[in-house]
């Protein structure tokens, strides 16, 4: 009885990491896109956006529309 208790417990434990992984592969391919928008937009439009932490962490953390949001407030002067 206590190997079924442990089966069963293994088997959550591996479909747990699966949804785990699967959420974590969305959240890296975003920041990779977000930063390559960034850098893109700088070098194709030359922005001039200083790559400096706080642009850096708003498209790690934001992704594609963090990068975005660092653009448009970059065009209006707001920050960065």
């Amino acid at each position: 009885m206590i190997e079924l208790i442990i089966l069963f417990l293994a088997v959550l434990a591996v479909i747990a990491v699966y949804y785990v992984l699967k959420t974590a592969k969305q959240l890296i391919v975003n920041t990779i896109l977000g930063l390559i928008l960034l850098a893109a937009s700088n070098i194709v439009f030359k922005m001039g956006i200083d790559y400096s932490p706080i642009p850096i962490l708003v498209c790690a953390l934001g992704g594609v529309p963090g990068a975005a949001l660092v653009i448009i407030l970059h065009v209006l002067k707001v920050a960065f």
